[in-house]
């Protein structure tokens, strides 16, 4: 926090709306403050730019308009903007204040991050830039300075635009310029000063490379080394300069930080996929370990800032003219004789040509005409007309059509060397994917497929499913074959397999109770029936399986008691007491004869009990023999 109380916009009312109360930063383009906005009566941030860029006029119209398309962007982890305006020489924008520290703060305060903590603070970064890549937005100047963290842990990316806007004021009278700051420039931006989507991502590498290990990737005595070590060096993987970085994290900053930017993912939307992809296979502890540096940052250029400067300023930086060695190191060199007088023509002719490297030559400048809706082949022809070159890349698009123009850069209206190429993105139409058969794949198979195709796991649910095995998709809310958006959700049914149920204890109980319960619990039942003494007719004697548990589908079979089994006794009177005898033995009867008159021999005048009787097996029948 500023403490200066000295600064002359300090108790001003600008605009007879907004009073500026105090400074908060001061940076390398503007100065920010806190100030009351006194129609709404809220606090506000005023980032006032400086007055060298003010007295170009160039510059306050492209500023406008950047403004106006910074204010279009509407998401919780981008800083709102609320209104931009000019008053008595001051140019300013006022932007939602955000309490809090930025991520240059919290890095000082915590040295290397684990990749928790990294990944964690760079998550909801490149969700806000996702927002505004889809809205034909970059950023530009992608650095910790312009990641503020709220007191209460929210993340938001400040500044969008800005860059540009200073980028289109200066170029027109400065050859060489960066515009940017140096340790975050994608190398595209050196050689050609251009920048689109992947110059985000790349930036965004280097901020991830910087939480993992505590450093900067290049270093050296100038900005111009610096710039120039984006062009002609990769950025080291992170476990070179710490210890204790996962391979996957390595992997991560390498893919986003590739020399080539068709190596690069094409926007942050794609990184953002990469980065929870890489979340996901870390295992636990490379999580939470904390990596300890091992190679010290390399030297950095000096800041030649005030004290209350951030650690690297934004700058507009000319190779040629301005290779930010300053007016007290010049004195000294002069002071040093014919020697060093040599050795300082040396160091401007070696920036001389870097100069001219990095501004592509000297050229006249033209205006860049309108081609933003015109097909390719009338845009390059466009262009060709007032000597410039056409480099395109593809972009999907909502709104223009497939072959057409979505934006260029330079844009409409900037001026631009003759010779210079005037980067094209070329609309490749509404972006659709298709979704991928899952049915039947594991969770891990089925989520790398739907990351493939571009799109996100949405709501996973877990159910019982008799015929897909347990771990399996079961079914998606989305057909195969939907063309659907780029990052849409697919929810997920994956199978727990077949559903258990608990099989009771029937035995003993009726039987027609014991099949509804079963069938009602999703259970087959077969039935059998058997004589049983001990279980009374229709009460269950047996089951298979027994108590205990069983799956939805299963059979149970039961055993249905017929009641005791019992025997007709057979007519025997008038029989022979021998012939009775056989019959009813022959019957599972046992008898017992009583003579009448003691004669055994004669026919049975009757029996006990009587024909027709149901007894149990073994029973005896006592006959009456006269």
């Amino acid at each position: 926090m500023d403490v200066t109380v000295a600064d002359p916009l300090v108790g001003r009312e600008l605009d007879g709306r907004y009073v500026v109360r105090s400074r908060i930063a001061r940076g390398g383009m503007a100065t920010v403050y806190l100030a009351l906005d006194q129609r709404l009566d809220r606090e506000v941030a005023l980032k006032v730019m400086h007055p060298n860029l003010v007295d170009d006029e160039a510059f306050v119209s492209r500023f406008t308009r950047e403004a106006r398309s910074a204010a279009r962007l509407n998401h919780p982890g981008i800083v709102q903007v609320f209104d931009q305006g000019s008053h008595g020489g001051v140019v300013f924008l006022a932007m939602e204040h955000v309490p809090g520290r930025t991520l240059r703060d919290v890095m000082r305060d915590r040295g290397p991050m684990t990749a928790h903590e990294a990944l964690d603070l760079l998550e909801p970064v490149l969700d806000a830039l996702a927002a505004a890549h889809s809205a034909g937005i970059v950023h530009r100047d992608i650095k910790p300075e312009n990641v503020l963290i709220r007191d209460d842990g929210r993340v938001k990316v400040a500044d969008f635009g800005l860059a540009r806007a200073v980028g289109a004021a200066t170029t027109h009278s400065q050859t060489g310029l960066l515009i940017g700051t140096v340790s975050y420039l994608a190398p595209e931006q050196v050689e050609r000063g251009t920048a689109d989507a992947r110059s985000d991502v790349y930036a965004t590498g280097v901020v991830l490379f910087e939480m993992l290990t505590g450093t900067k990737p290049f270093g050296g005595d100038t900005p111009v080394q610096v710039a120039l070590q984006h062009v002609s060096s990769r950025v080291p993987a992170p476990s070179s300069r710490a210890a204790g970085i996962h391979p996957a994290l390595d992997d991560l900053v390498l893919l986003a930080t590739a020399r080539d930017r068709a190596e690069r993912p094409a926007d942050a939307r794609e990184l953002l996929m990469s980065l929870r992809e890489t979340r996901r296979v870390l295992p636990g502890p490379a999580l939470d370990a904390r990596p300890v540096t091992v190679v010290p940052e390399p030297h950095q250029p000096p800041a030649d800032a005030p004290a209350d400067a951030p650690a690297e300023r934004t700058m507009a930086l000319d190779a040629v003219t301005a290779p930010t060695i300053g007016p007290a190191p010049a004195r000294r060199r002069r002071s040093r004789g014919r020697i060093a007088l040599a050795v300082v023509l040396g160091l401007a002719l070696l920036l001389g040509v870097a100069g001219w490297y990095v501004g592509a030559g000297p050229g006249a400048y033209v205006r860049v005409p309108t081609v933003v809706g015109l097909t390719q082949a009338e845009a390059t022809a466009a262009l060709t007309k007032r000597g410039l070159d056409a480099e395109t890349s593809q972009a999907f698009s909502e709104t223009v059509a497939a072959g057409s123009v979505v934006s260029a850069d330079p844009a409409e209206g900037a001026r631009a060397r003759k010779g210079s190429a005037v980067q094209l993105v070329i609309s490749r139409g509404p972006e659709r994917y298709a979704v991928p058969k899952l049915a039947g794949l594991t969770e891990d198979a089925a989520r790398a497929a739907i990351a493939s195709a571009h799109l996100v796991v949405g709501k996973v649910t877990r159910s019982f499913d008799d015929s897909v095995p347990d771990g399996k998709v079961v079914s998606a809310s989305l057909k195969p074959g939907t063309k659907v958006r780029r990052g849409t959700a697919v929810d997920l049914v994956i199978s727990r397999g077949r559903e258990p149920v608990a099989v009771g204890d029937w035995v003993g109980k009726p039987a027609d109770e014991a099949t509804k319960a079963l069938q009602g619990s999703g259970l087959k039942v077969t039935t059998t029936e058997a004589f049983d003494d001990k279980v009374p007719k229709g009460s269950v004697v047996s089951q298979d399986p027994g108590p205990g548990t069983a799956f939805k589908g299963d059979t149970v079979k039961l055993v249905v008691s017929k009641g005791p089994e019992l025997v007709e006794v057979p007519r025997v009177v008038g029989m022979s007491a021998e012939d009775a005898r056989s019959k009813l033995e022959a019957a599972g009867l046992k008898v017992s004869v009583t003579s009448v008159f003691g004669n055994g021999g004669g026919r049975v005048i009757a029996q006990r009990p009587g024909a027709g009787g149901k007894v149990k097996p073994g029973s005896t029948v006592t006959i009456a023999v006269l």
